[in-house]
């Protein structure tokens, strides 16, 4: 099996170093080459027939074999009895034992099929020709919806995949991004209404027409891990009601709005998320204040309310920036389902609401100030401080730069280069497809380099991921960076400023980031004037 081992990584690493239909499945397309195939077959069979010829060789060996399996088997059994037993949800794990295999054997079904449905399509089209573009597409949509399937079938963590594929549009086909968009956020396949209620009876011992005036029996909305029903309390309030551990999700929204009060209070007006009804709510049903607004990707009806799309940029990442960088309490799946925004009361600035609390992650210290120390040296293009900062992370220091690329999809050259976009992902097929041949390049050193990182620290790539296809979604109408600029050098000089003159240097360092944007805005200009003088024939 080493040698096996040793054959597949020359070959992935090869072809994913080529272009093609993109992705790890590219890689798996080289082996499935028929020779190499056969080579890989015959020295897996080897070494299934070595084994077998040892187990054949006498039958005082064959007795041995027996009895050493029937115990490796017994043990196993009461191993996995023993385990199902002492647990606190015993069926809950035989449902486990049962279902696992089940979902690793449909990967390997869809895997499969996705590699044979590539090989077939594109076998023998040169390379960019216009049939060679038009089966890669019908074999990107035919692939796309066996993984949407495989994510409803498997469910759970699955559908959380499938999501963040959704996010990743400057990195896959849009084939499995729209495909994923638009029905992993809120249309996943929901429970029936009779599951719902013997929840409701475990929970609370009455039905939900017993605990509501009136209770919807079609969810409203349903994701990765719950549904969302809407529901009217006999006192007359509109509230929305959800299923799982939802004790820990209240208390999460709670205090996300109580950091936002306390230590963004200039911008908590703005920041709205559901008053959560605790008297009906127990772990696995969670009874919340039901919430108004528009999808936060929706450009038109942000534009009907009489709001602004770079506004509502400008909020979400004011927002973000707030909780990663000084907060440290940070709400990890933004997506778009997962926000939405509405007028603020008397006026025509937006007011975002946050929803889907499950997910937070409090960040250590030395991560929260590496990481902000991070974005600042990334904006400023400091690179001696990215590199340090990528190694306080666990990057090291052969992997830093890497890691800085896939935190602001930038090769190394943009991210270290001075001008004010240098870190701006432009969006054109060209740039898109050049990425894409950097993830498929890097792919090995990509998957050493997630290896290290600390699972907060991932946490934090798949936020960064969210926001991404959020902003890109509004058109990226504003300079987010500028936000994070300010956000991040703030919170650095929060942590280490410290002592009696504290506030003094804080002063200081405030003067120093304005003096520091307000240089980089002047060079803008004088570029931009420059460019437009030249397209008008100046020299």
């Amino acid at each position: 099996m080493n040698r096996v081992r040793g054959r597949l990584a020359p070959l992935l690493g090869s072809t994913l170093r080529s272009a093609g239909a993109g992705g790890v499945v590219k890689g798996i397309h080289q082996v499935a080459r028929a020779g190499e195939a056969q080579e890989l077959g015959r020295d897996l069979g080897r070494g299934f027939a070595t084994a077998g010829a040892l187990v054949q060789e006498t039958p005082k060996q064959r007795g041995w074999v027996r009895r050493v399996g029937t115990v490796a088997l017994g043990t196993g059994v009461a191993g996995a009895a023993a385990w199902v037993a002492t647990g606190d949800y015993p069926l809950r794990r035989i449902t486990m034992l049962y279902t696992i295999p089940v979902r690793l054997a449909r990967d390997v079904t869809t895997a499969v099929a996705m590699v044979a449905d590539y090989k077939y399509s594109l076998y023998g089209l040169a390379e960019g020709s216009a049939e060679r573009e038009e089966a890669q597409h019908e074999a990107h949509m035919r692939c796309a919806n066996r993984l949407q399937a495989l994510c409803f079938k498997n469910g759970g963590i699955y559908i959380k995949l499938g999501q963040h594929i959704g996010q990743l549009d400057y990195l896959l086909p849009e084939e499995y991004v729209k495909t994923m968009r638009a029905s992993m956020l809120d249309k996943c396949p929901v429970s029936t209404y009779k599951q719902v209620c013997d929840v409701f009876l475990a929970q609370l011992g009455r039905l939900p027409n017993e605990v509501f005036e009136e209770f919807d029996q079609v969810p409203l909305a349903s994701a990765s891990l719950a549904q969302v029903h809407t529901a009217k309390t006999f006192d007359g309030q509109k509230i929305a009601v959800k299923e799982l551990d939802f004790l820990n999700e209240g208390r999460n929204c709670e205090k996300a709005m109580e950091n936002f009060k306390k230590l963004s209070p200039k911008l908590a007006s703005q920041i709205s998320v559901p008053h959560i009804y605790w008297e009906y709510s127990t772990q696995r049903i969670l009874a919340m204040e039901y919430m108004d607004g528009v999808g936060v990707t929706d450009v038109g009806a942000i534009k009907a309310l009489g709001l602004q799309p770079a506004d509502v940029a400008r909020l979400v990442s004011q927002t973000f920036s707030e909780m990663i960088f000084r907060h440290g309490f940070v709400h990890c799946d933004p997506h778009a389902a997962n926000m939405m925004v509405r007028a603020k009361p008397g006026t025509k600035e937006p007011q975002l609401v946050l929803l889907d609390h499950g997910l937070y992650k409090s960040l250590d210290p030395a991560i929260q100030s590496n990481y902000a120390g991070l974005w600042k040296a990334l904006v400023f293009a400091d690179s001696k401080k990215i590199k340090e900062h990528c190694i306080g992370l666990g990057a090291g220091d052969d992997l830093y730069a890497l890691f800085a690329a896939i935190l602001t999809m930038r090769p190394w050259d943009k991210i270290v280069d001075q001008s004010i976009d240098h870190l701006v992902v432009p969006d054109t097929p060209e740039e898109r497809e050049e990425l894409q041949g950097y993830a498929s390049q890097y792919f090995w050193e990509v998957s050493d380099l997630l290896s290290r990182l600390p699972r907060v620290v991932l946490l934090l790539l798949k936020t960064n991921d969210c926001l991404r296809a959020v902003d890109n979604a509004l058109g990226a109408p504003v300079n987010t960076y500028l936000i994070v600029a300010r956000t991040s050098s703030k919170a650095v000089s929060e942590m280490e400023r410290k002592g009696s003159f504290s506030q003094v240097w804080k002063f200081w360092d405030k003067l120093d980031l304005e003096f520091r944007l307000l240089t980089w805005k002047a060079t803008a200009l004088l570029f931009g004037i420059k460019h437009f003088m030249k397209s008008l024939g100046f020299s």
